[in-house]
């Protein structure tokens, strides 16, 4: 069997099986890497690759849906005897066959000739049957050579029917390789886009409690503020968390209340829903870092409890969507009302330990009716309208940064774990 038989049988196979195809064609593909860039690419030019690649995957798909069709037609196109290639075939192989029987009569005269010869007893008989061998042999060598030309001419036209089917079976691995190609491409740009979505862990992104007393008096107000560092080599858009909570029922959050300065007034932030960051400290430089006034009011009928307030940065860059930074905690006590606590002291920051630290969870959406809105207004505000004039020489953006306070419900406080909602921020942008 020719090669082009061989190829043309694989034609067939490829259209009763094109998953085996597909597996062969992705084993035979150009596996040569491409060229890498020197400059590492930033998240939303790989989102954008993945995008991309997704969509040349889809339209490889369609061209492969398309092109299973387009190869079925030109097989089946190819098998009914009306076509041209395979009609010049079959009338071919019956003049090859027609040819073939002629020759194998025409051996057969010379036989018959030749024994008629060997039986003649005389001269004048011998001489007969040796006129009728000469022109039975003449005959012979007629018939063979229109049988070689019958053979050629079939052949001939077999590969041009074979030949057929081998264009037609080369054009779809073209497409099932263009598939097989764009899948690989499209996982591969995946794969990065999810390798630069998980979380990095920085040391120098910090938000740290000022002036927060370690015993606070029912009754009382205190004023305290907090400060966003970055200290990173990173530019840094940064979600400040602040989270303050009583050690006590769910129910009993309403004896305390944190507010924060936007530049225009005070916004409260509320302890007994839940919530997640949903503003940010945009384009912050390596060095930059910027204060923001806080207070915190408990009334009379607070009971004697025992409180804390967390404080972390979760950011993002133009490389990951989510850096985390350390965060802290600050244990402080509420006082019976009209306690004297005499001189208290700032409330110290503890580490919160990475086992208790909350798995990262989706951004919403949309995140319209919330603190955000106010803070839209502080982002015009002079930096000094949020910290009193109080920013570090290192300068920092003129946007007040925004939090928001991350809701009771979102806190399981056991045998010293905290559990605090803290944002993934896969799904924002970088721009």
């Amino acid at each position: 069997m020719n090669l082009r038989r061989t190829l043309a049988t694989a034609a067939v196979a490829a259209v009763t099986a094109p998953a085996v195809l597909l597996s062969a064609s992705t084993a035979f593909a150009d596996t040569k890497a491409p060229a890498q860039t020197q400059q590492k690419p930033t998240y939303a030019e790989l989102k954008k690759a993945a995008d991309d690649a997704k969509k040349a995957y889809e339209d490889a798909v369609a061209a492969e849906k398309a092109g299973r069709e387009k190869i079925n037609a030109t097989m089946a196109a190819l098998d009914q005897d009306s076509h041209p290639l395979k009609a010049a075939f079959l009338a071919a192989d019956k003049a090859a066959k027609a040819a073939a029987a002629g020759k194998t009569a025409a051996d057969k005269a010379v036989e018959d000739a030749r024994a008629a010869l060997d039986e003649a007893t005389d001269e004048d008989g011998k001489a007969k049957a040796q006129e009728a061998l000469s022109a039975a042999e003449a005959q012979a060598r007629t018939a063979a050579e229109a049988k070689t030309n019958a053979d050629a001419k079939r052949k001939a036209a077999r590969d041009a029917w074979d030949d057929a089917k081998v264009a037609a079976f080369r054009e779809w691995n073209k497409v099932l390789t263009a598939s097989a190609e764009a899948r690989k491409a499209k996982d591969a740009a995946e794969q990065a886009l999810a390798a630069a979505a998980e979380c990095v862990r920085v040391p120098g992104l910090t938000v740290l409690a000022n002036r927060l007393p370690a015993k606070v008096v029912a009754g009382t107000t205190v004023d305290f503020s907090f400060t966003v560092a970055n200290a990173t080599d990173r530019t840094l858009d940064v979600d400040p968390l602040v989270f303050f909570r009583l050690t006590a029922r769910h129910q009993e959050q309403h004896f305390m209340k944190v507010q924060w300065a936007d530049g225009s007034g005070w916004k409260e932030l509320d302890s007994t829903k839940g919530g997640s960051h949903i503003a940010s400290v945009k384009g912050m430089k390596p060095g930059a870092r910027t204060e923001v006034k806080m207070r915190m009011t408990l009334e009379k009928e607070a009971p004697a409890l025992d409180a804390f307030a967390l404080f972390a940065g979760d950011a993002a860059d133009a490389y990951h969507p989510c850096v985390l930074g350390p965060m802290k905690r600050y244990d402080f006590k509420v006082l019976p009302a009209g306690s004297k606590p005499g001189t208290v002291g700032d409330a110290k920051p503890g580490k919160v330990e990475e086992k208790d630290r909350p798995k990262p969870e989706s951004k919403p959406a949309a995140q319209t009716g919330s603190p955000a809105s106010a803070g839209s207004t502080a982002s015009a505000q002079p930096a000094s309208a949020v910290t009193g004039g109080t920013l570090a020489s290192t300068g920092a953006s003129p946007a007040v940064p925004r939090f928001a306070l991350v809701g009771g419900g979102a806190v399981l406080l056991g045998t010293g774990a905290v559990f605090a909602v803290r944002r993934h921020r896969g799904a924002r942008g970088t721009n």
